[in-house]
């Protein structure tokens, strides 16, 4: 990839932003759309993002614009970090200009009403593009500040992967390819609902064997649920899979745990999401996982519980203590889907 030409961040939340500042630190120019024009300018004038990423420097290699048609005109590689109730409103007027590029969604989360991933939306509006996912335990504010951080890029397409791991790989940002496309992005959505329980069982000072327990069941009924679907049952026990799971479910800078420990402290969904201010994806993912996994008649006993407290008036403590009165089935099974 020549230095000259700029690289593609669409999306002006936290993790647009810092990837966009990544992308600068290796010394590539980045034009980074949103399409607020006053977030646009307070970055342009302040070089920092003050509404999603407050006290972080934004590199001067950055630069924000909200003319998408230009941005996608200039560039070949673009960055997907919108919202996913926004991702397929954004694309598809601007969908002629999308053949031939190499798109690669960040976005963990799944479309309401088709049980679309992000990167099968994008595929849907852009059937031309080449198209990747990145996923991984990845929280924004731990990347702009230079924690050593790992992720996962995937895709068939082998050349993108390695476009990828050349403009993103840094010395603190190690980027590992998969081909499992489908499995890292499964991934990367249904940790967004765990982490909700696990915010509240953190709110409710619930012990480090308890949360320990949820997050490996997680695992469990997330890999379960996503061989099911086709997915490889090695994705689940990488970064995209156990990695994301873990970091989710265990830090207060994680949107979905924040949820979760505002419920825990007795708010109410709604109340627990403006207080957050930003999106957290888990809450829209709850109730299309809940649908899914009963047309599959797939085992999902977090699932249910987690939408019976936030829908249907139940306490987390009802939930675990119905999870302990349940037949214990087999510990680890990847063999047979069905079973555990």
């Amino acid at each position: 990839m020549t230095q000259q030409q700029p690289i593609a961040v669409l999306g002006g939340g936290s993790f647009g932003t810092a990837i966009a500042n990544l992308l600068a630190q290796n010394g590539y120019r980045v034009l980074h759309w949103m399409r607020d024009p006053v977030q646009a300018e307070a970055i342009r004038t302040q070089r920092e993002n003050p509404r999603y990423l407050k006290g972080v420097k934004v590199l001067d290699g950055v630069e924000p614009t909200t003319d998408l048609p230009a941005v996608l005109t200039a560039c070949e590689l673009a960055f997907v970090a919108l919202p996913s109730s926004a991702l397929r409103q954004v694309l598809q007027p601007v969908s002629g200009l999308l053949a031939g590029k190499l798109l690669v969604s960040t976005t963990k989360g799944i479309e309401a009403q088709t049980f679309k991933l992000m990167s099968q939306i994008i595929e849907e509006v852009a059937p031309k593009a080449r198209i990747g996912v990145l996923s991984g335990p990845n929280l924004a504010k731990e990347i702009a500040a230079h924690t050593l951080t790992a992720t996962v890029v995937a895709s068939e397409d082998e050349e993108l992967c390695r476009r990828v791991q050349e403009v993103l790989h840094g010395r603190t940002f190690r980027v590992y390819a998969s081909a499992d496309r489908f499995g890292v992005e499964l991934g990367g959505a249904l940790k967004n609902v765990y982490a909700i329980m696990a915010g509240m069982a953190a709110a409710l000072g619930m012990g480090e064997n308890t949360k320990s327990m949820l997050i490996t069941r997680a695992l469990a009924e997330m890999t379960r649920f996503a061989v099911h679907l086709g997915a490889n049952p090695m994705t689940f026990l990488g970064l995209a899979g156990v990695g994301d799971l873990i970091v989710t479910c265990s830090s207060p800078k994680s949107r979905n745990y924040q949820v979760g420990f505002a419920l825990g402290e007795g708010l109410s969904l709604q109340e627990a999401v403006d207080r957050l201010g930003e999106v957290a994806e888990g809450v829209n993912t709850i109730k299309v996982l809940k649908a899914k996994a009963e047309e599959l008649q797939v085992y999902m006993p977090l699932v249910a519980g987690l939408h019976a407290i936030l829908f249907e008036g139940r306490t987390l403590d009802q939930v675990i203590q119905a999870l302990m009165r349940a037949e214990p089935k087999t510990d680890v099974d990847f063999i047979s889907a069905t079973d555990f």
